[in-house]
């Protein structure tokens, strides 16, 4: 279906698929002056917000929403049909949006479990890619969109928005002064209660107008239950990692982005279980800590999911401890604290334009065909790799693990079964 601005028509039937579109030049042969064609896979929550973001830059436009809810994509359209008057079409497959020439870069904010393939199937279609973060919910997940990424050259932008904030930016050099001496630890720590936990109810029938099969895609089959669908998926191991792979990208990412490891840590080891809320309808932890171990300091991280309190008057953050002092930091300030004077007290305020300068950074890219965008699908693939390790350790109930990632494997072969999803027929694992 075609709407514009003027013309929107809501319908519950089949959603249009395979309509011709014309021929369009690659972004690579487009002017920086040209306009960026972009389309919209996964329109609930974070996809929908980073498409607002990027139209908001102007001289772009929307072509396509893709989603399997049609309640969802009805009322997503609607709103798009009010702020643009280009015309874009529906899908329900997100095949059928790839194939269209005339779009130059896709937006992905589906379930973590469709992220691997509906980005690399972008990459072969030669589309540019700003991905919802965690960029993949396995480790090899990570390694073949890095690799699809690189082989077919797309400008990728990993959802990590805070790496086009002022306020980490000013953090990370901060500390690189070497102001609060060599950072000997870093504690990061998580409590949220949005969507975690969930009363058990029984499973029903799948709601009018959505396409549940397609929405598992690769996930085995089950039977239909809303606490496992919207709002609520990430907290099942088949669909998501719970607070460590949701916030837990953002976060260690800004440790990683400080310290720069040449590897993955030396071991990890992490316990966790569900003790605030064992009656509750999610798979995963609860409670969760996980201690990351490296030749000269430690990362750890802790969350508790449900609650939402915590030191130093915050219910997440990172706290940097060197002899000098320590910096405590979450998204609205970071603040200094000496150690008997030996560095002065510091406060920093954010400005909170992170959203929409990762946006505006994702459009200079593509137009320069700069693969160096502010967080590369590199950058995304290492703080996911870190966010599962720290679930497959807990999942293996406190081991030591230390994990080869030149040869795919963990120093306990049990480890192994958690590296690579099994693929539901028909999908298949991609390869590039």
């Amino acid at each position: 279906m075609t709407l514009t601005r003027r013309s929107f028509i809501k319908t519950s039937t089949a959603l249009a698929a395979g309509l011709a579109a014309p021929t369009y030049l690659k972004a690579s042969m487009r002017s920086a002056s040209d306009r960026v064609n972009v389309a919209l896979i996964g329109c609930r929550s974070m996809g929908w917000g980073d498409l607002m973001n990027i139209l908001s830059l102007g001289n772009v436009h929307c072509l396509a929403l893709c989603d399997i809810d049609q309640s969802v994509l009805d009322s997503k359209a609607k709103e798009l049909a009010s702020r643009q008057e280009t015309k874009f079409q529906l899908y329900s497959d997100y095949r059928r949006v790839l194939d269209r020439k005339d779009i130059d870069a896709v937006i992905i904010g589906t379930p973590d479990h469709w992220h691997c393939l509906q980005f690399v199937d972008a990459c072969k279609a030669g589309k540019d890619v700003y991905v919802e973060k965690p960029i993949a919910n396995s480790i090899a997940e990570c390694d073949v969109m890095v690799e699809a990424a690189n082989k077919y050259g797309s400008v990728v932008q990993v959802g990590q928005q805070q790496r086009s904030a002022t306020l980490w930016k000013e953090l990370v050099d901060y500390l690189n002064t070497g102001a609060l001496g060599e950072v000997s630890r870093i504690h990061v720590y998580c409590n949220f209660n949005y969507g975690a936990i969930k009363e058990r109810v029984p499973d029903s029938e799948v709601p009018e107008g959505v396409d549940f099969d397609r929405w598992l895609g690769p996930a085995p089959s089950r039977s239909f239950n809303r606490q496992r669908f919207h709002g609520a998926w990430r907290m099942f191991w088949d669909y998501g990692g719970g607070l460590m792979t949701d916030w837990g990208v953002h976060l260690l990412d800004v440790a990683l982005w400080v310290k720069q490891p040449a590897n993955l840590p030396l071991t990890v080891q992490a316990s966790g279980g569900n003790y605030l809320f064992p009656d509750g309808m999610h798979e995963t932890f609860d409670t969760q800590s996980v201690l990351y171990r490296f030749d000269d300091y430690l990362l750890s991280w802790e969350h508790n999911a449900g609650i939402e309190s915590g030191p130093y008057g915050k219910n997440y953050g990172l706290v940097f401890t060197g002899k000098n002092g320590t910096l405590v930091a979450d998204r609205n300030d970071w603040q200094v604290y000496p150690e008997k004077e030996k560095v002065p007290a510091k406060i920093v305020k954010a400005d909170h334009r992170e959203a929409r300068e990762h946006a505006a950074n994702f459009l200079d890219c593509i137009k320069r065909r700069d693969r160096n965008t502010a967080c590369t699908i590199e950058m995304g693939s290492l703080s996911a790799k870190y966010a599962h390790l720290g679930n497959i350790a807990a999942r293996m109930d406190g081991a030591s693990l230390h994990f080869d990632d030149e040869r795919k494997t963990f120093n306990i072969p049990e480890a192994d079964r958690f590296i690579k999803p099994v693929y539901r027929a028909p999908w298949k694992f991609p390869e590039v």
